[in-house]
């Protein structure tokens, strides 16, 4: 009830400035104990996955925290894990505004942000907001893309910037190349780049890995739900093959079919939220069917509620991200998504 009341106004302001206003009040109300009022934190239902203990299945989307300036006080509300970012080699300031926008009626989210971030040097400065969620046993994702000014040819060498600057950082690294948002990027799952470009990123982990007395930090891929069916296969092989860590199903939309006669509807952009929901289930199902336990799939797409949740993890995720229906029901998505998911786990093992 009290979140909906926030959300009024919240929604009552461009979502840019909702977003604004919510990250510069965020700290200090989980400090003060605020957060309280809205939800609980869930009890620990532990998990490996990729060779790292998550805290819980319920993790926050890259999206969120673009600049790495809140981990902890999402770690507060109850997430296991939080990925920031997507960062870029560079700072950079993204597409113009207004690049944002609700689908009210159908509980979407249309963005066009364009990998707005103040870059990897800035953002590591900013990860001492990790530290906290980190100690009490948090994972940090830094999820990295490339810059929108670098041309598709040389993507490779941005993601080598990255994991260069943030390998010492993260518990994981997620690669975004399946954004719609920037230019050409999505060209990278074509069967001619795909091989290279994950060839190229696990040779320069191989590299890092050596220089750091065989520390592995493991390695996911964000791939797009837009792809035909075979062609998710024709990359999910390509990340087996090469020793990916993990593939997390899906980001965002360019498809529209459910958002007949509703506002925004023909603005360029990724679509999330609940008309993802069916498909981003589809490619999750899709893709634990064809690996049978081999890669960890972590479901983000369309999870509006604690069934949702379940839902990913019976099409065959190890761990489910929320973003949009955080945004549109608030804090107590996390704790009963987290819930929800732990009874279905107890459920199994009966």
């Amino acid at each position: 009830m009290l979140y909906s009341l926030c959300r009024r106004v919240l929604f009552s302001l461009q979502p840019e400035t909702a977003h604004q206003l919510t990250m510069a009040n965020l700290d200090w109300a989980v400090h003060f104990g605020l957060h309280k009022y809205l939800t609980h934190t869930p009890d620990e239902n532990p998990i490996e996955v990729m060779g790292l203990r998550f805290p819980n299945t319920i993790g926050l989307a890259a999206g969120m925290d673009k600049n790495g300036t809140r981990v902890s006080a999402f770690g507060g509300l109850g997430f296991g894990h939080v990925e920031i970012g997507t960062i870029t080699p560079l700072a950079q300031p993204g597409n113009p505004k207004p690049r944002c926008f609700r689908v009210i009626p159908a509980k979407g989210i249309i963005n066009r942000m364009g990998f707005n971030n103040e870059g990897c040097d800035k953002v590591i400065q900013n990860l001492r907001s990790a530290d906290a969620f980190r100690l009490r046993g948090g994972i940090l994702g830094i999820n990295i893309g490339k810059n929108m000014a670098t041309p598709i040819e040389n993507a490779l060498s941005d993601y080598e910037k990255c994991l260069d600057k943030v390998y010492d950082h993260a518990d994981y690294i997620a690669v975004n190349i399946s954004s719609p948002n920037t230019q050409n990027l999505r060209d990278l799952q074509g069967a001619d780049k795909f091989d290279d470009l994950i060839a190229g990123i696990v040779a320069r982990r191989h590299t890092l890995k050596d220089a750091r007395n065989g520390k592995h930090v493991p390695i996911t891929v964000k791939l797009a739900p837009d792809l035909e069916n075979d062609d998710i296969l024709r990359c999910v092989d390509t990340l087996m093959s090469h020793g990916i860590d993990g593939v997390i199903a899906t980001n965002s939309t360019i498809r529209r079919d459910a958002l007949q006669g509703m506002p925004h509807r023909t603005e360029e952009g990724g679509l999330s939220g609940a008309p993802l929901r069916e498909r981003s289930t589809e490619v999750v199902r899709l893709i634990a069917d064809h690996v049978q336990g081999e890669l960890p799939v972590i479901a983000s797409g369309g999870v509006m509620t604690p069934q949702d949740a379940v839902e990913k993890m019976e099409a065959g995720a190890k761990l489910v991200q929320l973003y949009t229906g955080f945004i549109y029901s608030g804090p107590a998505l996390i704790a009963d998504c987290s819930e929800a998911v732990a009874r279905w786990r107890t459920e199994q093992k009966a």
